[in-house]
């Protein structure tokens, strides 16, 4: 079993910056992708960010391209989101999540994924 646990939200004027982490532990953390996820009121779970099992590998979506940067410390057992530039529809409870089989890459599919973290709220401000 996997345990998730994120941290690092809050709330934060348009322009600003956060960054998510996600501590791991149960298992080896280094042989399994991982994802963010969000979900805003009223709205489907979406996509954010991918990384696979060794970092080598990122996906973004296309809302946060180019301002969200996805990252992983495999010694510290830690996924961060490093996020830039935020807007008021980057509001939402992000979610970290992890696959079960090893050695995959990320995935943009929430079916995708086995374990998931209990959510962090980001709220960006006008």
């Amino acid at each position: 079993q996997v345990q998730l646990v994120e941290s690092g939200g809050g709330l934060v004027q348009a322009g600003g910056s956060l960054r998510l982490s996600c501590a791991a532990s149960g298992r080896t953390f280094s042989n399994f992708a991982m994802g963010w996820f969000r979900q805003a009121p009223g709205k489907e779970r979406e996509f954010v960010a991918a990384i696979s099992w060794s970092g080598g590998s990122t996906y973004y979506a296309d809302s946060v391209k180019g301002r969200f940067t996805i990252s992983r410390d495999n010694a510290k057992n830690t996924m961060y989101l490093q996020m830039n530039s935020l807007k008021p529809e980057d509001t939402a409870v992000y979610y970290c999540a992890a696959r079960k089989i090893a050695y995959t890459n990320g995935s943009y599919r929430a079916s995708d994924y086995d374990y998931w973290g209990q959510g962090t709220q980001v709220t960006v401000s006008s």
